[in-house]
């Protein structure tokens, strides 16, 4: 066994204990006189005073064992004692107090290993203790993990719970809920005050006044309960019952109590005669670090203990070992850990610098290493990490954090040491302990006990602000009083900033420990060992999101990013600095061959082009030619049959197989081995495996004998070399395919770490910094609210005093409240939001887009990459422009306007892309775009990507809707146009002005900012393709018939459920639905109004072929949705003056306006002869009434033609009220559309001519027959056929196919009948 850090190494063996008589003689003990003083001076007693050096006995290594035993002689009756814990006075049970989980519990409960921690995991589960008491005064410790619903206390074994009743809710049994701040005995009644997760409870019971009582924290909440029940058979265990997810941890002694309180014993005695014992051989241990022998001199030197040295000095070391020969197995008890030396341990780091204090734990852990089995020191540094661990967790939140940094000093220290590290990394850090907790700051719910009031004594609370920036106008108006308070809110704020900076700089410490990768002395390197436990870490977190207790909370999460990326950029700008070749972690990516070459475990986290398995069987031949990476043709076929089995394994054989093995170099025997084709290795490979592939390294390529066959490997088989690569094995980075550079871009690992980091904030980061916004919103909410109070203080009369006193109370708890979520939200800003935080996310979401960018030019193997990749950039950029205002502003971070465009030519390019397969990102990356489109600088953004591009997608959208996702790309087309249509110049619908939206920050809430260059681009497209324009309206014309269809179906499916005379409900999810159909037609008919502005020919060049048709579709569905909308007392405006909640947006002015732009753009703004066309076909509809187009100006009949327009009823719906947002000139066009349709349609009945039944089409009967079809011959009019064959190439009436159409005359068919004759 070596010592590490010494300079000496010691072997165990030469410093066994012995009673030899020759031991005296050993070459280099120093003289009897000096040993003497020495020996005694070590082995002094802390009880007695120094005796005089003429009257002690004489001390050598002979007679040391019988001094060692008087010394640490413990009275007969203490030790008796301990021995017989189980028969107590008062106590039943065994002396080893745990939770019952083998009987006496309800519900399904997690139960820790060691029998103190429990989780909830039904609706209210309930457990108890295997000791009870009924005689004196006891406690028992509750750390409370989670703030949720519990009920801790006592109860007798006659208790009975279930599901619904659990501790307090039954006689004689009594409970303390801090949840609800209430106590319970059958009936509840306040008591105490709230919990929060970090607290400790006490739980008191004095049987021998009938008492029982409870402590926060040490503080007394008072007496509880009185009068308890007493006697024969009346025992009480403590027990606890909680709800779901809920998490305490039991101390009942088996750890010092952390507030004991005087007359109360705990349940578990404490090993009273071993912690005597523990504790002076502490002393000796001290006394020797704080001795030197000076043999030279023949006296004794005091030293501090940081200066000290083990040199080999035998005298030394056979002290040493009689010392830790009786400690050693001390130390492996859980309470001596925490109470002799955790305390000795804090004790070093409190007296010296960081320094000193890391010099004595080294010297101190190498004795251990060096003095004591391996299976003692393990056991004992895996209590010593538990209990830090904890101690960290739940300690009280104090102004300066000196708990936490203690703690955490303390911590380095002992993970600076290697082998102590190598061993923590390997057995505990990750397997044991939830060591993500070392990299959390908890947040302090009790603002008063954290000294916030002291840190900030002066409150403010910002406005709400744009997501695009601060809004300048409210910096403008602030008052000078106001200013003052912010910018000493903002002091109190910069304190608070930089005492939680020396934590977090305290937490990446250790985490640059972990990440070492220079300590591979005599074995594997830190950060390989690292790299192993995270990588399973992550997939716990990955693929057990169903079982919550089991995963890393958000909060956590967040924090452990935030340290783990500080580390990452340090470590990976350190090797820049040695070689020149590498990046700057500012151009960080993940390079595309990571994707494919199976070298990382990415689980069953889907890729963007589908399973693993199909890709590699679709894609094996892009891999060897891109890459030169040769698929196994066996472990294909193993693959299929895998896939073929899969329904028929077994659960246990899913849970039992191996996680995605490393591609590594080796020979694969033949015949082929018994693993690939094991049963319980076959799903596997569907999601995970690496299949058994052929390497041909780039820098050499080798001939076909050459191929080197490799296998997968575990994550725990992988060495340094498999990550790192050596001199013909690129390691992580094998395959790279052409695109790449040749020189590396940092080490591997740290490309690793890092993709890892990026997994992180997909699994609930980016959760949780959307879930903490929630104080920020509280203020909001609470500021609005003072300021209406005040309001109201300044406008009711002074005579009411009765009102004046209720508003002024009102004031005082708002103002108390913004007081407390101020403080609070400067801890989560200093926390989660601030500068630098903001400044990590900006850094993973350019790294993102990088990794992108370089995956894209992989051509087909881009569909490698896992979803989560665009995921984070698109939840990336969301937090922050959302999420980090108004502190923040992302437009201050560093390249921000080359980020939003390399972002926009992302999500251009990739919301259509066919290598992306996955539905969920497809729909993410839709929305996305259609989120973007709808802000002025990103709309910018979108408008700086190449050309080619954003032609490129404004042809995606232009794509027919059928067969996709059309919703979505209508939305964004629609958002295109806003501001350029009729009356489309509003921000909220006008009649929901005076009320408050949900969110003013939504994109359908911004202001209107549309583009020309991209709707250039859509009338280009229009125009080219002879076949885009009629394939792209005629699937816009077909969803808008289905959506206007399903709105008047579903409204009248509510007006009937609201005329009954029975008490009925509306389904929400029917008014949302219902509301959602009127959205689409609106954005539907925008679309057509911005088609037929852009490029009107389509509609009105009937030298197109498909013009006439699309023309007589288009007044269709306009006669169509202006009778439903304009009768009177029709349903839709029944369904309107309900005001049913759900239905806010349906309204007659955004469905009219829209209706009334593509009109006004047909008959106005149209070339004369187009307008004649548009009329003609309008007026030919027979579905068209004048009344409807006089219903817009308010008008109940057509004007007498040379007169003017009456002034509109102001009970009847006109556009000449929306003189906010419709101008004057766009009025004048309704009114000479009004006119022009009057006119033309007085004419047009003078001139119509009277026609037979039988010459109308069959179809529509509104045109008379002028088509046959062939070879069938039946009939209908021209716009019925063509707008079937768009769809169908079927005859109407016998179905047969149709060949062609044929122009029919009535006329002239009769006289060929009759030439034929």
């Amino acid at each position: 066994m070596a010592s590490k850090g010494t300079g000496t190494a010691f072997s165990r063996k030469s410093y066994r204990l012995t009673s030899d008589a020759e031991k005296s003689r050993v070459t280099g003990i120093v003289h009897e006189k000096l040993l003497d003083d020495y020996l005694h001076r070590i082995f002094s007693s802390t009880d007695c005073a120094p005796t005089a050096a003429t009257s002690r006995k004489l001390l050598n290594f002979q007679n040391l064992p019988e001094h060692l035993d008087q010394l640490l002689h413990v009275d007969e009756e203490a030790e008796e004692e301990e021995e017989s814990q189980g028969q107590v006075e008062g106590r039943l049970g065994p002396s080893t107090v745990v939770l019952d989980h083998t009987g006496g519990f309800e519900g399904l409960l997690l139960v820790d290993d060691d029998l103190l921690g429990v989780i909830g995991h039904s609706n209210f589960g309930t457990i108890r203790s295997t000791t009870c008491v009924y005689k004196g005064k006891w406690i028992y410790e509750v750390l409370i993990s989670s703030q949720g619903l519990m009920q801790i206390g006592w109860c007798t074994i006659n208790c009975r719970f279930n599901q619904e009743e659990g501790v307090g809710d039954t006689h004689n049994s009594y409970a303390y809920d801090g949840n609800r701040v209430r106590k319970w005995n059958v009936t509840t009644t306040n008591y105490g005050k709230a919990w929060a997760a970090g607290d400790i409870v006490s739980c008191l019971i004095d049987l021998d006044e009938g008492t029982l009582s409870f402590c926060l924290n040490g503080v007394s909440l008072g007496t509880a309960f009185e009068n308890l029940s007493r006697g024969l058979g009346m025992a009480y265990f403590p027990a606890i019952s909680l709800s779901f997810k809920e998490s305490v941890a039991f101390n009942f002694g088996s750890r010092p109590l952390r507030y004991p309180v005087v007359g109360y014993r705990p349940l578990q005695d404490p090993p009273s005669a071993d912690l005597v014992r523990a504790q002076e051989l502490l002393g000796c241990f001290q006394a020797v670090l704080s001795v030197e022998l000076d043999p030279m001199e023949g006296r004794l030197v005091e030293k501090e203990s940081s200066e000290w040295q083990l040199q080999g000095q035998p005298t030394v070391l056979l002290t040493l070992a009689h010392i830790f020969h009786r400690f050693a197995p001390l130390l492996r008890k859980v309470y001596l850990v925490e109470a002799v030396l955790m305390s000795f341990l804090l004790g070093v780091v409190e007296a010296g610098t960081p320094t000193q204090a890391q010099s004595v734990v080294h010297q101190v852990l190498d004795l251990l290493w060096l003095f004591m089995e391996d299976y003692e020191v393990q056991d004992c540094l895996k209590q010593l990490m538990m209990s830090l661990l904890r101690l960290y967790r739940f300690s009280p939140i104090v102004p300066d954090l000196g708990l936490q940094i203690r703690y955490l000093r303390l911590t380095i220290a002992i993970l600076s040491h290697e082998k102590s590290r190598k061993f923590l990394l390997s057995h505990v850090l990750f397997d044991v302990l939830r060591s993500v907790v070392f990299f959390y700051i908890k947040s302090p719910l009790r603002v008063e006990e954290a000294g916030l009031q002291e840190l900030i004594p002066t409150t403010w609370w910002p406005h709400r602000s744009s997501r695009e920036g601060k809004e300048s106008k409210e910096v403008k108006d602030e008052t000078s009083e106001e200013r003052l308070r912010r910018r000493a809110y903002e002091r109190g704020c910069q304190r608070l900033k930089k005492r939680i900076e020396v934590v977090e700089e305290l937490q990446v410490q250790i985490l640059k420990l972990l990440l070492n990768n220079q300590d591979d002395n005599g074995g594997e390197a830190s950060r390989y060992i690292f790299l192993t436990k995270f990588r399973k870490f992550l997939q716990e977190n990955a693929s057990g999101r169903g079982n919550m207790p089991m995963l890393c909370p958000p909060e956590y999460m967040v924090c452990f990013l935030h340290r783990l990326i500080s580390a990452l950029r340090y470590y990976w700008d350190e090797y820049k600095a040695s070689n020149p070749y590498a990046t700057f972690s500012e151009e960080a990516y993940i390079p595309p061959q990571v994707f494919y070459n199976g070298k990382v475990d990415y689980f069953d986290l889907q890729r963007l082009g589908g399973l693993l398995s199909h890709l590699r069987k679709t894609l094996k031949d892009d891999l060897a030619s891109k890459a030169n990476i040769l698929i196994d043709p066996l472990e294909l076929q193993a693959a299929t049959m895998d896939d073929l089995d899969e329904d028929e394994e077994p659960a246990p054989a899913a849970a039992q197989r191996p996680m995605q093995a490393l591609a590594m170099g080796g020979t694969l025997p033949l015949p082929r081995p018994s693993w690939l084709s094991s049963p319980t290795l076959g799903r596997a490979n569907r999601f995970l495996s690496t299949a058994a592939v052929s390497l041909m390294t780039p820098r050499r390529p080798l001939s076909t004998s050459e191929k080197v066959k490799v296998r997968t490997l575990s994550v725990e088989q992988r060495t340094r070399e498999d990550i790192e690569g050596s001199q013909w094995n690129e390691g992580l980075l094998v395959g790279r395919p052409p695109e790449e550079p040749e020189q590396p871009l940092t080490e591997n690992s740290l490309l690793e770490v890092l993709d890892g980091a990026i997994m992180m904030y997909n699994l609930s980061v980016h959760q949780q910094l959307g879930k903490m916004v929630g104080v920020s919103d509280d203020v909001n909410e609470y500021a609005m609210a003072l300021r209406d109070t005040e309001d109201k203080l300044r406008r009711c009369p002074k005579r009411r005093k009765d009102i004046l006193a209720e508003l002024t109370k009102s004031q005082k708890v708002f103002s108390e409240k913004l007081d407390h979520l101020s403080r609070r939200l400067a801890w989560v800003h200093a926390t989660v939001y601030s500068q630098e935080k903001m400044q990590d996310i900006y850094w993973l979401l350019r790294v993102c887009l990088r990794t992108i960018e370089h995956g894209d030019r992989t051509g087909p193997l881009f569909a490698f990459m896992p979803e989560f990749y665009l995921s984070v950039a698109i939840n990336s950029y969301s937090a922050l422009k959302n999420y980090f205002g108004p502190v923040h502003s992302m437009e201050e971070l560093p390249g921000y306007e080359e980020t939003l465009t390399r972002l926009a030519a992302i999500l251009a390019k990739h919301f259509a892309d066919t290598r992306i397969v996955g539905t969920d990102i497809r729909d993410s990356l839709m929305q996305a775009l259609a989120s973007y489109v709808c802000y002025p600088n990103s709309l910018r953004a979108v408008e700086r990507i190449p050309e080619e591009q954003r032609i490129a997608m404004v042809g995606s959208l232009l794509a027919p809707y059928e067969q996709r996702p059309w919703a979505q790309t209508n939305w964004i087309l629609v958002r295109l146009w806003r501001g350029c249509g009729f009356g489309y110049r509003y921000t909220r619908l006008p009649h929901l002005l005076k009320t408050k939206p949900e969110d003013a920050n939504l994109p359908s809430l911004q202001k209107p900012c549309p583009s020309t260059l991209l709707q250039q681009h859509m009338a280009d497209l229009l125009r080219e393709g002879p076949d885009v324009a009629p394939s792209f309206l005629n699937s816009v014309l077909n969803q808008l018939n289905w959506a206007f269809s399903e709105f008047i179906g579903m409204i009248q499916e509510i007006q009937q459920a609201a005329e009954r005379l029975e008490r009925n409900f509306v389904d929400s999810r029917q008014l949302k639905v219902c509301a959602t159909c009127f959205d689409l037609s609106v954005s539907l008919l925008r679309v057509l109004e911005m088609t037929i502005t852009l490029v009107p020919e389509i509609f009105l060049d009937w030298a197109q072929p498909t013009s006439e048709m699309l023309l007589r579709r288009l007044a269709q569905l306009l006669n169509q949705v202006l009778n439903r909308v304009t009768a009177e007392r029709n349903l839709f405006d029944r369904v309107v003056t309900l005001r049913l909640p759900g239905l806010e947006s349906v309204d007659h002015y955004p469905i009219l306006v829209a209706v009334t732009g593509i009109l006004v753009r047909l008959l106005v703004h149209g070339p004369a002869s187009g307008t004649e066309r548009a009329t003609s076909v309008l007026l030919a509809d027979p579905c068209f009434q004048l009344r409807s187009i006089c219903y817009l100006l308010g008008q109940p009949e057509p004007p007498t033609p040379g007169t003017t327009l009456p002034a509109p009823d102001q009970k009847r719906f006109s556009l000449q009220s929306y003189t906010d947002y419709i101008s004057v000139e766009e009025l004048a066009q309704v009114e000479q559309m009004l006119a022009h349709l009057t006119s033309a349609s007085a004419q047009a009945a003078a001139a119509s001519l009277p026609t037979s039944e039988e010459d109308l089409c069959p179809i529509c009967y509104a045109h008379p027959i002028s088509a046959v079809f062939q070879p069938c011959g039946h009939k209908s009019c021209k716009a019925c056929i063509n707008q079937h064959l768009m769809n169908n190439k079927d005859c109407f009436f016998c179905k047969a196919t149709i060949v062609s159409v044929e122009d029919w005359d009535k006329a002239a068919s009769a006289s060929a009948t009759s030439s034929a004759a």
